[in-house]
């Protein structure tokens, strides 16, 4: 069977929701997960993406900030919300998703952007995003592999870690999302966890990859200053069912877009 699982950071899901449903419509992903949702609980468009065929949904959201959110046609079980950091904010969701007669904890994270300074002394949103990381390294991709589970990490993780996921290395060294504290730190999530970067699998590392593009370039696609902030990852067990991983670079055109693209892996199990 095939199963395909989507990530997008959607920069406020109520205001974008068009362009949610048309994705949706046009592309049918198994499970979207979203990032920076930007609404609470009461106010998130449930019923609007139920009428869509996606009739599991489970979110986390708050007022004006943060807020992830797993959307699916297949059911959903054994929600968690983790709160990292005691910070409160709405970052992380995962539930277990049904493909066949596989169980797949689909954990959905927005790391913190970490602010303008790449310096934890003088900048506390540095310091949220390190601690952020830290807490990462605790969570291991076969953690219920004993109960038959496999796992699928996704989301805006806001680190381009490799020289190729960023369009200038030299340029971009000491800029929040690929300063070596960062990258490093992010590898070391992935190696103490036993992730696979599935994007990576797919696309050679020596092939540029970007998922995110400033709003603050005019001409983005013509510039293509971009980096690839978004991420899938899975245990090791799923890796070698990777048929096909998709950057929709398009949708960085679309009215009113988000600065993000949505990224899709596609699986053959």
């Amino acid at each position: 069977m095939g199963f395909t699982v989507a990530t997008w950071n959607i920069n406020s899901v109520r205001l974008r929701l068009p362009l949610v449903a048309s994705l949706l419509e046009a592309y049918q992903p198994d499970v979207l997960c979203l990032q920076e949702t930007k609404c609470p609980n009461g106010s998130f468009p449930e019923s609007d993406l139920k009428k869509l065929g996606y009739k599991h949904i489970a979110f986390h959201g708050q007022k004006g900030y943060h807020g992830v959110a797993i959307i699916s046609r297949v059911p959903l079980r054994d929600v968690e919300r983790r709160d990292f950091c005691n910070m409160g904010d709405t970052r992380h969701i995962s539930a277990i998703a049904q493909a066949g007669d596989r169980s797949i904890r689909i954990h959905n994270f927005y790391v913190p952007a970490g602010g303008d300074e790449p310096d934890r002394e003088v900048n506390r949103k540095f310091a949220h995003k390190l601690d952020f990381l830290e807490e990462m390294k605790d969570l291991h991709a076969e953690a219920e592999s004993d109960d038959g589970v496999s796992s699928i990490l996704v989301g805006d993780l806001n680190i381009a870690p490799l020289e190729t996921d960023v369009w200038s290395h030299k340029k971009l060294l000491k800029v929040v999302s690929h300063t070596p504290i960062e990258t490093d730190g992010l590898n070391e999530v992935q190696a103490k966890g036993g992730w696979v970067d599935l994007m990576r699998q797919h696309i050679p590392p020596e092939e540029k990859i970007f998922t995110w593009w400033s709003y603050r370039a005019r001409e983005w696609d013509t510039a293509d200053k971009g980096r690839r902030l978004d991420h899938i990852w899975s245990s090791a067990d799923l890796s070698p069912s990777l048929d096909d991983i998709t950057v929709l670079r398009e949708a960085r055109g679309w009215e009113r877009p988000s600065d993000h693209v949505p990224v899709f892996a596609r699986f053959a199990f």
